[in-house]
């Protein structure tokens, strides 16, 4: 089964953008360092729940991991 395009709900993406445009400079620099006050202040100012600030600070840290390791030449096998 292929992902189509009109697939992706673009109310995700525009969550996603309200999110990241609502954290400072250096919490977009060091995301690994947001704690639970700076989370809420974040869910806040995107009009959001700390648990979907959350839900994706943990779909990029699960990125930047499967990035690492396809950067690395280290393919694992999917079964």
């Amino acid at each position: 089964m292929q992902l189509q395009v009109d697939d992706i709900d673009d109310r995700f993406f525009a969550q996603a953008e309200a999110i990241v445009l609502s954290m400072t400079p250096w919490e977009r620099r060091h995301p690994e360092k947001i704690d639970g006050k700076r989370r809420k202040r974040i869910a806040r100012g995107s009009a959001t729940d700390p648990s979907q600030v959350n839900q994706l600070l943990k779909q990029f840290f699960e990125a930047r991991k499967i990035a690492k390791t396809l950067s690395t030449g280290k393919m694992p096998l999917f079964r």
